[in-house]
This record gives structure tokens, C-alpha cells and sequence, in this order.
């Protein structure tokens, strides 16, 4: 994120490359940056005559050069961004020559997404000398409670623990589909405003009560009448709540615990380092620590493993839902 604010301080400073190669496994800030370089190289005028889009399937390098070799017309700039340049993998090497001399009066933008390429190869080399390379990497889920708090805090918005693992829990590490619920948010509540679980049950739509987390919560402290209310809601809701992503979780869970049974260093701090959780839920961490020895635990994660190919279809003979939840929680219990 800090990267991507220089790049974005260094255009408006006037430090603007001849080629911008964005590229990697999260598109989000490739977006960003791309959209910026859209919106701001150019004055709504200049644009008409001076900036183009291109889509790598429907493209080729010798077209993207060509027009990028094109001189602006009354404007010190041209813009030529290729979207889905991922599209040109196999071809990509051809651009060489013209990134070892580009036209100083073009910002030529590529937006490579879900892909990298090898840093060694000289292409590669080549646009970093010459323009700018970036690389977008996915953020790990364990980094994303944090990403969503600078983002709001930004934006004039604080958010609630829970309802931070809420969003991390059911969205993962997709920062675009977060950002996008985030957005959500922000038009229906004032600046100031802290998000809590309610505002994401009422307008993102999940459950503040019934959903993986809490579910997770209930096994961990051996509530079993709340994990089986939350099983039967699950069965009940099978398309918002699928089998394969609670099963991963709950296993997840339950690795951790495993690993930090193992820990001799037991502080709050070491523990959320090495198992990689905010520190506001290690508490949760404790209390099943203290309710399932490490024998049960390493039991439990085995009968996790066979209900997950169960969830897939292999040697299961299509069991329900709800079914296949019931001997998960028959196995972690007994």
C-alpha cells in the first residue's frame, strides 16, 4: 500500500514514467494505479484525441508500439493503457525493444493481472530501467483485518473487531469484493461512524450470530447447543454458507491450535505472531487451548480432513448438508 502511494505522490509531483507495467496476483491496486494514470495524466480535453484503451486479447504488440510511437496532438502527452495484458504472455518479449527506448511523449500503461513476469529475463529488467515495474502480490488473510482499518480510517471510519473478521471471514483476502462492500457502507452511514457486526448483517448480509466465525467460537468453547443452532442455519442456508469453505475453516482453526500446543513461548504477542491472527482473538485461542488437549486436537483435524472429501463427493454417497455438519460436530465433541 505504501508503494502504491508513492507511485500515485510521484505522478501528481510531475515524476511520470514512459511505461507503468503493473502486474501480479491482486488486481486491486493495479486497478487503482490504473485508474488514476486514466483519470489524471490527461484534462478531460486532451483525452478525446490522446488517449487510448486497448484489451490484450484484442490487441497485439506490434499494434500497442505503433500506437504508442504516435506524437500527442495539442497536448503534451498521449496515454495508450492496455487492459488484460495478461491476454499477451507469449508475446510479451517483443515489447524489448521499444521499453529500451520509449517514446518520451507517451504514458504507456500495462495492466498485467493475476500473472508475473521473471524477474531475471531482460524484458523485465528492461521496463524497470526505463519505466516502472510493479507487482501487486495477494495479501495474506491475516493482513487484511489491518488493510480494511487503514482504508476506513482514511475514509473517516472506524470498524468494530468482530465486524473486521466478518468481512475477513466471509470475503477473504479479495480486497476489490471488500473494497466494494466497503463502499456500500460508506453511502449508507455517516463519516465518524463505527462499523459494527449489526451494520454488516443489515446491509452486507451476513449473520452477526450465525456464521463461520461465531460457529468456530461456539467449538472453541464447547457450546454445543450454539454450534448445533449454527449447523442447523447452515443446513438450512447451504448457498450463503457452503459446506467446503466451513470445513476449511473450522480445519484451519484447529491446525493453529495444534501449532500453538506446540509453542513453548505461550505470550499474546508471540502467539499472534507465529499463527498469524489479530491479537484481539486470542482469547478465543485460549479458551479452546484450555478445552481440547493436544491429542484431541490432532483427532479432531484428522476427522476434519475425511469430512472435507465427504463435502467433495469422494466415498460419501451425496450425505446432506446438514448431515455431514452433524458428524463434524459429533467428532470434534465425543
Amino acid at each position: 500500500m505504501d508503494e502504491v502511494v508513492k507511485i500515485i505522490n510521484d505522478i501528481k509531483a510531475g515524476n511520470i514514467k514512459p511505461i507503468y507495467f503493473l502486474m501480479g496476483e491482486e488486481p486491486y491496486y493495479i486497478d487503482k494505479i490504473t485508474d488514476y494514470l486514466e483519470n489524471n495524466i490527461l484534462t478531460e480535453d486532451e483525452r478525446g484525441f490522446n488517449q487510448m484503451i486497448l484489451y490484450g486479447r484484442d490487441t497485439t504488440i506490434d499494434d500497442i508500439v505503433a500506437n504508442a510511437k504516435r506524437f500527442p496532438m495539442m497536448a503534451e502527452r498521449q496515454v495508450v493503457i492496455v487492459k488484460e495484458a495478461q491476454d499477451l504472455a507469449k508475446t510479451i518479449d517483443k515489447l524489448e525493444s521499444y521499453a529500451e527506448n520509449p517514446q518520451p511523449t507517451t504514458v504507456l500503461v500495462f495492466a498485467y493481472k493475476y500473472k508475473t513476469l521473471d524477474k531475471r529475463k531482460k524484458i523485465t529488467k528492461t521496463l524497470d530501467k526505463h519505466g516502472l515495474v510493479y507487482e501487486s502480490k495477494k495479501m495474506y488473510e491475516n493482513q487484511v483485518g489491518e488493510w480494511i482499518k487503514r482504508v476506513l480510517k482514511g475514509r473517516g471510519y472506524d470498524i468494530e473487531p468482530k465486524a473486521m473478521m466478518m468481512l475477513v471471514e466471509f470475503l477473504g483476502n479479495d480486497l476489490s469484493r471488500i473494497a466494494n462492500e466497503l463502499n456500500k457502507l460508506e453511502i449508507i452511514l455517516p463519516k465518524g461512524s463505527t462499523i459494527t457486526p449489526h451494520h454488516i448483517e443489515e446491509n452486507i448480509g451476513f449473520s452477526k450470530d450465525f456464521n463461520v466465525f461465531e460457529f468456530r467460537k461456539a467449538i472453541g468453547e464447547k457450546n454445543q447447543l450454539k454450534a448445533y443452532q449454527i449447523a442447523n442455519y447452515f443446513a438450512q442456508n447451504p448457498k450463503d454458507n457452503p459446506l467446503v469453505m466451513t470445513t476449511g475453516l473450522v480445519f484451519s482453526f484447529f491446525s493453529s491450535l495444534l501449532q500453538y500446543h506446540g509453542l513453548k513461548d505461550k505470550s499474546p504477542g508471540n502467539v499472534a505472531k507465529v499463527l498469524k491472527v489479530n491479537p484481539y482473538f486470542i482469547k478465543d485461542y485460549d479458551v479452546a487451548l484450555r478445552n481440547y488437549p493436544m491429542r484431541k486436537v490432532s483427532a479432531i483435524v484428522a476427522t476434519l480432513r475425511d469430512i472435507d472429501i465427504k463435502s467433495k463427493g469422494v466415498g460419501a454417497n451425496a450425505l446432506p448438508h446438514g448431515d455431514l455438519l452433524k458428524e463434524m460436530l459429533v467428532g470434534i465433541f465425543n
